[in-house]
C-alpha cells in the first residue's frame, strides 16, 4: 500500500506549473568588467501574470512566488549551484534529527520591529501544524519537526530522522511578528526582513518595493550601501512575450523570462539570460490498471523507440541539456555525484519484440491489437509551450511505424488538473514535475494516489524504489544522497520516467545582471551603467 502524503495538491499542481510553462539550465551572468554599477533608480522584472494573493504562507503560482520572492527571506541562502550560503542565519549545525541555527546581529522588520530567534520558531512550528495547511507543509516540514528559541539560537527537532532538515527549513520564507499573529494581512501587504519591501500595489498592473535604508544582514555582506543597488524594484504585469521582449530591447523593463521565438532577436540584440534547469523533454506515464504504460515492457518498448537525439533537439529549441538528475531545482540535494544510470539507446526493432512480448500483435491492417482493441496511447502535452506540439508529433510519427495508434491532446491549465487529478485520461506526454530534492520527488513517485489525497497521478507501484526511500530516510546527512541516487536509478530503469531531455527557461537582462537560484535573487541585482 502507499504510504500517505500530507503535501498539498496545490503544491503539486505548482510544481507542473513551474516546469510546464518553461523551458531550463543556466549561464553566466556579466562580471563588474562588462559595465560599471550604477547605484539607484528603479529596476522593472515582467511577470507573465498578476500574482494575486501576496501571503507566502498561502503561495501557489510561480508568479506569486517570484513577487513575493522579493521582500521575504530565509535562514539559509541557496545559490545558483545549489551551494548553502548565511542569510539571516550566521551559522547552523545538524545531525539527522536536529539542527542549530545562530541568527545573525541586528536583523529588523520592514516595520522597524526586532525579527528574533522566537520569531524564527514561530514560523517553522506555524508551519509545521497540519491545521494551517501552508504550503511548506507536508513537502519541507510536517507536524514531526518542532522549534525552540533561547536567545539568538533556534533548536529545530525532528522526532523522526531527517538528512536533509537544515536546509528544509532554512529555505522556508520567514514572516515578522506581526504578519504571522494575523496571517490574512499578508494577502495585500509584505512583513519580511527584506532588503525591499511593498511600498505600493496597483492590481493587474505593478507591483512596486522600495530599498529599506538599515539593511545589513544580506548573503554576501550585502547591505543598503552596497554598490549598484536599485532603489525600487518594480514587478510588471506583461502577458505577452513578444512585447516582454520589445521592452527589454528598448530598455524599458530589465528582465523577463522569454521561452519562445523571440529569444532569437535577444540574443542577436546581445541580452544575456540566467535561467534554471527544467526537464522540459520529460515523460511520465499512467500506469494506472487497465492502462497501456501499466505493462513495464509497453513503457520501454515506446521509450526506446524515441529518437531522443532529434526529438531533443526539437523540444529544447536546439538548446538542450543532457538530464543528470530527477531533481532540477535548487537546492538540487544529491545532483552533484549522480547520475547512476544511463538511458538507453534508441532501438526500433528491440521495441516491436517487447510489444510482441506484451501481447500486442502487428495486424494486417499496420495496426497492434490485443484482446481485440488496438494499442492506443493518448499524448498529452502543453498547448502554449511551442516546442512540445511539433516534438509530439515526431513521437507520433515513430510509434505509428510500430502499429501504435497516437492520439495528440494539447493541454490547456484546466485539461492538466482534469486529466492527472480526476478522470484520469491520459498515458504518457511531455508531463514533468521539477522537485528541488529526492524527498519531495518521492512524494510523486512514491506517495498516495490522487484518490487517496496523494501526489502520485502516475499510479507507480515499484517495490525497489519504496525500499531505497524508506533506506534514504533513515540514512545520516553523509549517506542519504548515494541510497537517493540508487533509488533515481531504480525509476529511471523500470521506465518510470524517461527524462528525453532538460533545458533552459531563459530570464533575459537588460540594463542589470542578478542572480536566479528559482526566482530573482533580489540582493544581487546590479544596475549597469
Amino acid at each position: 500500500m502507499k504510504r500517505s502524503t500530507a503535501v498539498p495538491v496545490a503544491a503539486a499542481l505548482s510544481a507542473l506549473a513551474l516546469t510546464l510553462a518553461s523551458c531550463a539550465g543556466s549561464t553566466d551572468q556579466p562580471s563588474a568588467e562588462e559595465g560599471d554599477f550604477v547605484s539607484g533608480g528603479t529596476f522593472v522584472t515582467a511577470v507573465n501574470d498578476d500574482p494575486g494573493d501576496l501571503n507566502p504562507l498561502k503561495a501557489i503560482s510561480p508568479d506569486t512566488w517570484g513577487v513575493v520572492s522579493l521582500a521575504y527571506e530565509s535562514l539559509i541562502s541557496v545559490t545558483p549551484d545549489g551551494e548553502f550560503e548565511p542569510w539571516l542565519a550566521e551559522s547552523w549545525e545538524e545531525t539527522g534529527t536536529e539542527v542549530v541555527f545562530t541568527l545573525k546581529e541586528g536583523i529588523t522588520c520592514s516595520d522597524g520591529s526586532e525579527f528574533t530567534a522566537q520569531t524564527v520558531a514561530d514560523n517553522l512550528n506555524y508551519n509545521a501544524d497540519p491545521a494551517n495547511a501552508t504550503f511548506s507543509y507536508g513537502s519541507v516540514i510536517d507536524e514531526n519537526v518542532s522549534a525552540v528559541a533561547d536567545g539568538d539560537t533556534v533548536t529545530v527537532t525532528s522526532a523522526v530522522n531527517s538528512p536533509f532538515l537544515a536546509v528544509n527549513v532554512g529555505t522556508i520564507l520567514m514572516v515578522c511578528d506581526a504578519g504571522l499573529a494575523d496571517p490574512t494581512t499578508l494577502s495585500d501587504t509584505t512583513d519580511g526582513t527584506g532588503l525591499f519591501a511593498l511600498s505600493d500595489v496597483k492590481p493587474g498592473d505593478t507591483y512596486t518595493f522600495t530599498k529599506r535604508d538599515d539593511y545589513t544582514w544580506g548573503p554576501d555582506d550585502v547591505t543598503s550601501e552596497t554598490e549598484g543597488l536599485p532603489d525600487v524594484i518594480e514587478a510588471r504585469v506583461v502577458t505577452d512575450e513578444s512585447t516582454a521582449a520589445n521592452l527589454l530591447i528598448s530598455g524599458e523593463i530589465n528582465a523577463a523570462s522569454i521561452s519562445g521565438a523571440d529569444r532569437a532577436r535577444l540574443d542577436g540584440a546581445g541580452l544575456t539570460h540566467v535561467g534554471v534547469r527544467n526537464p522540459v523533454g520529460m515523460m511520465l506515464f499512467n500506469e494506472k490498471e487497465g492502462r497501456p504504460f501499466a505493462d513495464p515492457l509497453v513503457r520501454e518498448a515506446l521509450s526506446i523507440a524515441i529518437d531522443r537525439e532529434e526529438v531533443g533537439t526539437v523540444i529544447a529549441d536546439g538548446e538542450g541539456l543532457e538530464p543528470v538528475s530527477l531533481v532540477t531545482k535548487t537546492p538540487l540535494l544529491c545532483v552533484a555525484d549522480g547520475p547512476r544510470w544511463e538511458l538507453p539507446e534508441t532501438d526500433l526493432d528491440r521495441a516491436g519484440e517487447l510489444l510482441d512480448e506484451a501481447g500486442w500483435a502487428l495486424e494486417s491492417d499496420g495496426l497492434r491489437y490485443k484482446d481485440g482493441q488496438p494499442l492506443t496511447i493518448k499524448f498529452v502535452y502543453n498547448a502554449p509551450t511551442s516546442t512540445h506540439a511539433p516534438a509530439a508529433e515526431l513521437v507520433k510519427e515513430t510509434w505509428d511505424e510500430l502499429g501504435v495508434t497516437t492520439e495528440l491532446a494539447a493541454n490547456d491549465a484546466a485539461a492538466w488538473s482534469e486529466q492527472l487529478w480526476s478522470t484520469f485520461d491520459w498515458d504518457t506526454g511531455w508531463i514533468q514535475v521539477a522537485p528541488g530534492g529526492p524527498l519531495v520527488l518521492s512524494t510523486f513517485f512514491d506517495g498516495a494516489m490522487p484518490t487517496d489525497g496523494g501526489l502520485n497521478f502516475m499510479w507507480v507501484e515499484n517495490p525497489e524504489y519504496s525500499a531505497l526511500v524508506d533506506e534514504a530516510s533513515s540514512a545520516t546527512p553523509e549517506d542519504t544522497c548515494g541510497i537517493w541516487q540508487d533509488a533515481e536509478a531504480e525509476l529511471i530503469e523500470r521506465f518510470d520516467v524517461f527524462p528525453v531531455i532538460d533545458n533552459i527557461l531563459p530570464t533575459y537582462q537588460s540594463g542589470a545582471v542578478f542572480d536566479q537560484p528559482n526566482y530573482i535573487l533580489p540582493t544581487s541585482i546590479r544596475m549597469l551603467g
